[in-house]
């Protein structure tokens, strides 16, 4: 099992800043990309930043500029970086990694629980 811990979320001004975190733990062989996604009230999850083993990062349009990806490979974490918040980006977020836990393994895709990010006016 593969588990995704996830910390950050909160309320924030908008204008503000906010960082997410998220941590990978449990049976790990490597893991290949990793990121994050949001879902709001009424819209389905979509993906905001993700990043693959290599560093190679992509970005939402709507969050590009704004938010920036960084990635520990030796801890398995990666968090997200939230600036210039808008009432917009209030949703719940998740953290998202594609793991393999075995040298002969497939990869599965674990998520985290959820954390909430509520941008005020």
């Amino acid at each position: 099992q593969v588990q995704l811990v996830e910390s950050g979320g909160g309320l924030v001004q908008a204008g503000g800043s906010l960082r997410l975190s998220c941590a990978a733990s449990g049976r790990i062989f490597r893991v290949t990309d990793m990121g994050w996604y949001r879902q709001a009230p009424g819209k389905q999850r979509e993906m905001v930043a993700d990043m693959n083993k290599e560093g190679d990062t992509v970005y939402a349009d709507s969050v590009k500029g704004r938010f920036t990806l960084s990635r520990d490979n030796a801890k398995n974490t990666v968090d997200l970086q939230m600036t210039s918040l808008k009432l917009e980006d209030t949703a719940v977020y998740y953290c998202r990694a594609e793991v393999y836990t075995s040298f002969y393994s497939l990869p599965s895709i674990y998520w985290g629980q959820g954390t909430q990010v509520a941008v005020s006016s």
